[in-house]
C-alpha cells in the first residue's frame, strides 16, 4: 500500500511538465510557418531563394570595416555611427550611395581623427573639415573639371563653390586648371595681411600689431612661390616692406681672404729654457743669495757660497803647478817648462764648474779661497730651492731650478677637423682677458702628432715673445690661427644662416623675390667667408634681415606643404 502511494506521488508532477512543453513546441512551429509563409510570399513564393538572408540590411563602421551588424549603432572602438551597408537586391541599390555621400569631418592636423558630425579635435582641439565623399573627390581640378575653391591659409579646405574657411572664416578663393590660385594676369590679389614682426600673426583686414606697426599684405603669388631647398621656398618682398624690415643686399666678390681659427689657449714655460744648478762635488753651504722662490735673477748672479774640501785641494794643486811652473821656466837645463800641470789643474777646475773669474783671482793671487760662490747660468725666475746656510750637498744635488720666461709657450687645443688649417710658422694672435685691448703676437713651433683621446684635440704649441714678463704660466687667453691668404669668392659672414647640417643664403633675383639656395663654405677671417659652391660672382644676396626672410619662407613652405604642393 505504501509502494503503491508513493508512485502516484512521484507520478503527477511529470504529466504536466509535459503537456507544457508540448504546448511551446507546437506554438513554435506555428511562428515559424507564419514567418516563412511570410518571406515565401515576399521573395516568389518558391521557398528556394537563398539569397533571401543577403537582402536584410547591414551597417559598417566607416573607419573599422570589420565592425558589421545588422541594426543601427556606433562603433564600439571609435564610436562612429554605423553606416548601411548594400544589400544583394536590386531595391536596395541606391541605399548605400545615399549613406556614403553622408558628410564626414576629419581635422587638418590629424587625419586619422574622422567624424560624421562637426565637432572639435580630441587631439588639439582645431575645428574638423568637411571632407568630400571619396567618390566624387577628383585628384585634381582639371581631371575633374570641377571648379575649385581654397583657403589662402589652410589650404587642406578646399569645396566644389564658394564659401569661407570653417578654420579662419577667410574667403575661399578660386583654382584654376592647374591648380593654382586664379589671378588675372598683371593683377595681385591680397589674401591677407601679416604682421612684419611675427608672421604667424595673420588677419584678414589691415590692423596694427602690439608696437604699432602696420600688418603687411601677402598676395595670392606669393603663396605660390616655390624653391629648391626643402624646407623653404622662394618668397617676393615688395620695397616698402624691404625698407620697414631693413632689408639690405651685397654683392658676392671675388677677393683675398686668409683663414682664422679661433681656439683657446694656455701659457705654459718653454721647456728649452728651463734651467736646474747642480753641483759636481760635494760640500757644506756658507750663504745664500737667491733666498726664496719667486725671485729673478740675472744671468751670473750668485746664488749661494759652498765649502768644499775637494774644490780646495784642486784649487791647491793649481796653485802648485802654477810654482812649479815659475821654478821650471827659471831653472836652466830642464826639459819641459810645467805648463801642462797647470793647464791640467785649470781644466780640473773648469769641469767643476768654477767661475772663471774665481780661477783668474786664484792664479793671480796663488792664493786657493776656502769657499766657491756659484752663480745663475742664466737669468729667469727662481721656482725651485732646497738649499739652506749650513746644509751639505753631495755631488750631483740640483738645489735650483731658473725658468727664463723672455719667451713662453702658448699651449692651445685644435680639433682634428681643423688641423690641416694648422701650419708651422703660421701666424698667431694672443689676446688675454687680463690686458685689454693688447695683442701678443707669435708664431706656430710645433704640432703635436698625437691626439688626446679624451678630447680629440691635438696640442699646438705657439711661441710667443714676453720680454716684460707680463705673460704668467697658466694664463688662459684666447687664440686665433691665420692662414695664408688666397683669392676666392667671398661674402659677408651676416649672410649665412647655418642650421648645423646646412648652409644657407638668399640670393635677390628682382622684382622683390628672393630664393633659398644652399651653399658650401670654406675659411674665414671673421667678417668674410669663402663659398666653394652655390653662388658665382655678382650674385646679390641678403646680408640684413634675412632671419626674417627665412621665417618667411619656411612658413609659406608649410602652408603648401599641407595643402600637398598647392
Amino acid at each position: 500500500m505504501t509502494t503503491d502511494n508513493t508512485t502516484e506521488v512521484t507520478a503527477s508532477p511529470r504529466r504536466p511538465r509535459r503537456l507544457l512543453g508540448y504546448a511551446l513546441v507546437a506554438l513554435a512551429s506555428l511562428a515559424l510557418g507564419s514567418v516563412g509563409t511570410s518571406l515565401l510570399s515576399r521573395s516568389g513564393g518558391d521557398g528556394h531563394d537563398h539569397g533571401t538572408a543577403a537582402a536584410k540590411d547591414q551597417y559598417q563602421c566607416p573607419m573599422h570595416p570589420t565592425i558589421v551588424q545588422d541594426h543601427p549603432g556606433d562603433c564600439p572602438i571609435c564610436g562612429m555611427k554605423l553606416v548601411k551597408m548594400a544589400g544583394a537586391a536590386p531595391g536596395e541599390a541606391a541605399k548605400p550611395a545615399a549613406a556614403e555621400a553622408k558628410p564626414q569631418y576629419q581635422c587638418p592636423m590629424h587625419p586619422t581623427v574622422v567624424s560624421d558630425h562637426p565637432s572639435d579635435c580630441p587631439i588639439c582641439g582645431m575645428k574638423l573639415v568637411k571632407m568630400a565623399a571619396a567618390a566624387k573627390e577628383p585628384s585634381s581640378p582639371a581631371a575633374s573639371g570641377q571648379v575649385q575653391y581654397q583657403c589662402p591659409m589652410h589650404p587642406n579646405v578646399h569645396q566644389d563653390k564658394p564659401g569661407d574657411c570653417p578654420l579662419c572664416g577667410m574667403k575661399l578663393e578660386k583654382l584654376n586648371e592647374s591648380g593654382a590660385f586664379d589671378v588675372p594676369p598683371g593683377e595681385r590679389k591680397i589674401a591677407f595681411y601679416r604682421s612684419p614682426m611675427d608672421p604667424k600673426q595673420t588677419s584678414h583686414t589691415p590692423r596694427k600689431d602690439e608696437m604699432g606697426m602696420d600688418f603687411v599684405p601677402v598676395y595670392l603669388d606669393e603663396l605660390q612661390a616655390t624653391g629648391s631647398v626643402s624646407g623653404l621656398v622662394t618668397v617676393k618682398i615688395d620695397p616698402a616692406r624691404q625698407q620697414l624690415i631693413g632689408l639690405v643686399t651685397t654683392k658676392a666678390t671675388e677677393g683675398s681672404i686668409s683663414g682664422a681659427l679661433r681656439t683657446t689657449g694656455r701659457v705654459a714655460v718653454d721647456e728649452t729654457r728651463v734651467h736646474k744648478v747642480n753641483v759636481k762635488f760635494g760640500g757644506f753651504v756658507e750663504t745664500v743669495q737667491a733666498d726664496f722662490v719667486g725671485r729673478t735673477v740675472q744671468r751670473g748672479e750668485p746664488l749661494f757660497s759652498i765649502y768644499s774640501p775637494e774644490l780646495l785641494a784642486a784649487q791647491e794643486e793649481l796653485v802648485l803647478a802654477l810654482k812649479t811652473q815659475q821654478d821650471l821656466s827659471s831653472a836652466k837645463g830642464l826639459v819641459g817648462n810645467g805648463d801642462d800641470l797647470v793647464a791640467s789643474a785649470r781644466r780640473k777646475l773648469q769641469l767643476w764648474d768654477v767661475p772663471a773669474a774665481t780661477v783668474a783671482r786664484i792664479e793671480q793671487t796663488r792664493q786657493a779661497e776656502r769657499t766657491v760662490t756659484v752663480t745663475s747660468p742664466t737669468g729667469g725666475v727662481v721656482v725651485k730651492k732646497e738649499i739652506v746656510p749650513g746644509m751639505r750637498i753631495e755631488a750631483g744635488g740640483m738645489p735650483y731650478e731658473i725658468w727664463d720666461l723672455s719667451s713662453i709657450w702658448v699651449l692651445a687645443d685644435v680639433y682634428e677637423t681643423e688641423l690641416q688649417q694648422v701650419k708651422v710658422g703660421s701666424p698667431v694672435t694672443l689676446t688675454l682677458k687680463a690686458f685689454q685691448g693688447k695683442e701678443f703676437q707669435g708664431r706656430v713651433a710645433f704640432v703635436d702628432p698625437v691626439l688626446d683621446p679624451k678630447t680629440r684635440t691635438a696640442k699646438v704649441r705657439i711661441a710667443v715673445a714676453n720680454p716684460g714678463g707680463l705673460l704668467k704660466p697658466e694664463m688662459f687667453g684666447e687664440v686665433v690661427l691665420g692662414t695664408p691668404s688666397r683669392k676666392a669668392l667671398r661674402i659677408p659672414t651676416d649672410a649665412v644662416i647655418d642650421s648645423g647640417t646646412r648652409s644657407v643664403v638668399f640670393v635677390a633675383l628682382g622684382d622683390g623675390k628672393f630664393q633659398p639656395r644652399v651653399v658650401r663654405l670654406g675659411a674665414t677671417d671673421g667678417d668674410q667667408i669663402e663659398v666653394q659652391d652655390g653662388l658665382a660672382a655678382g650674385d646679390q644676396i641678403v646680408t640684413r634681415a634675412n632671419f626674417l626672410v627665412d621665417s618667411e619662407s619656411r612658413l609659406k613652405a608649410s602652408l603648401q606643404a599641407l595643402g600637398g604642393g598647392k
